[in-house]
């Protein structure tokens, strides 16, 4: 194949120590859901449901990455790419979500771990994405103050039995997006709904963020520990003062609520009245226990959304509106392609003091792609990818504080609520013959990285 056309953008534009990967989920691409032992998650559960899912999609095989994972690791070679991210499915490790231990489970993710290693990858675990032991939703999930307990457990048997090989670890993935849609909103899994669950089971997260930190910290004291928050660019939509105080409160919900207390300044009660209800469930040494001081942060930015205050919607009194209705460029998950984002982003967690380190740990975006004479001419994806990468660079360029960049994703995989409608990969997969193609985005990326 001809030298894909490049942008002006080089890799040692960046400098030799910036680390460049490709991020997955388990649940998203390993399929074999009750394979050799594994427990059910709650997203096994909520995509059993009728009605929950796009076109009633499940992830009962996915990408069959449980059994294809050496194909796979070998894309990643040949893609030139060095870092790859991936979440241990906790159902996968401890079926019931404590005690006893899956052997089978273990043995699985060693290989993994191995396969990477013997390829010259380095691997990078999310202990936490997403995908909560099913028999632990049922005592409650993370509305239940025990799940701290639990998770703790969870974290200890990870870091006995990778820890010797793993350097890179992320303990919880995009928190606020979890607990928004999941205990909150009720469009994701458990489909929990309503502000007592959702006030909940940000508490325990926050706390078992924390928790899970401090154990990899004792038992792997050399470890890179990370973990990793979802966050967008606001704006507001007009000059007025109401809409200014809407994009505050929007800003302080989805960037600010779980960032602050890991950094020790606790929860933005202020700037958020609903979160003073969170003081019911603050015992008396929690807030000594809400932080960590991590390695790095990752950050995991796709677009920028725009605020108009709406006395109508409870507990914030703001409105997005949709990139639809602004009528701007967007991807297929109706998010609006606006790569500022991505620098301003980065420039506002710059400004806290505590962050030692940052790591674009997200980054990609849904077309729809279409598979013809075995070649994906993704172009907007390659574009996409180009210029977030541009306003990285400006970051640098400017002394912010940004070390490593991961695409989102690797292979097209189960795009949670959105089924396999939404694909994001820099590898095509057919979902009938489990077929994997570079599209052009990953070919651009491997030229990029040579």
């Amino acid at each position: 194949m001809n030298k894909i056309e490049n942008s002006f953008l080089n890799k040692d534009q960046f400098g030799d120590d910036f680390l460049w990967g490709v991020s997955t989920a388990a649940f998203q691409i390993e399929g074999a859901h009750d394979a050799d032992g594994k427990g059910s998650s709650i997203w096994d559960v909520f995509t059993s449901q009728k009605g929950k899912i796009k076109n009633g999609h499940h992830a009962l095989t996915a990408c069959d990455f449980y059994n294809s994972y050496q194909n796979d690791i070998d894309l990643i070679r040949e893609l030139n790419i060095p870092n790859f991210r991936f979440s241990i499915s906790w159902p996968r490790i401890m079926p019931t979500g404590v005690h006893p231990v899956n052997q089978a489970g273990i043995e699985y993710y060693n290989k993994i771990i191995d396969a990477l290693l013997d390829t010259g990858i380095e691997p990078w675990i999310t202990l936490y994405h997403w995908d909560l032991p099913h028999a632990l939703e049922t005592k409650g999930g993370w509305t239940n103050r025990e799940s701290v307990s639990w998770f703790s457990e969870y974290v200890e048997v990870c870091a006995q039995y990778f820890g010797d090989r793993v350097k890179n670890w992320m303990v919880i993935n995009e928190p606020s997006v979890f607990t928004g849609a999941g205990y909150f909103l009720g469009i994701h899994a458990p489909g929990k709904k309503g502000i007592t669950n959702y006030l909940k089971a940000m508490h325990h997260v926050t706390l078992a963020t924390a928790a899970g930190a401090k154990i990899l910290r004792n038992k792997i004291p050399e470890a890179n520990i990370g973990t990793t928050f979802s966050c967008t660019h606001i704006e507001a939509a007009t000059e007025s003062a109401k809409d200014i105080e809407a994009a505050k409160r929007v800003d302080t919900l989805l960037n600010r609520t779980f960032i602050e207390p890991i950094l020790g300044l606790g929860y933005p009660q202020s700037d958020l009245p609903v979160l003073k209800k969170l003081n019911n469930y603050i015992l008396d040494d929690d807030l000594n226990n809400l932080s960590f001081d991590f390695d790095f942060i990752g950050l995991q930015c796709y677009t920028r959304e725009v605020v108009k205050s709406s006395m109508l919607i409870p507990y914030i009194g703001a409105e997005l509106i949709s990139a639809e209705k602004r009528n701007v460029i967007s991807t297929e998950m109706g998010w609006e392609v606006y790569p500022p984002a991505l620098y301003h982003v980065l420039k506002k967690f710059n400004e806290y003091k505590g962050i030692k380190k940052i790591i674009i740990t997200e980054n990609g975006a849904a077309f729809p792609d279409t598979l013809s004479n075995g070649k994906v001419y993704d172009i907007k994806r390659t574009h996409y990818i180009q210029d977030h990468l541009e306003q990285i660079l400006k970051a640098r360029k400017d002394g912010l504080n940004v070390e490593g960049y991961f695409v989102w994703s690797l292979t097209d995989n189960f795009e949670w609520a959105e089924g396999y409608n939404a694909r994001f990969g820099l590898i095509h997969v057919d979902f009938d013959t489990q077929q994997r193609t570079i599209k052009h985005s990953g070919l651009w990326f491997k030229d990029f990285l040579s």
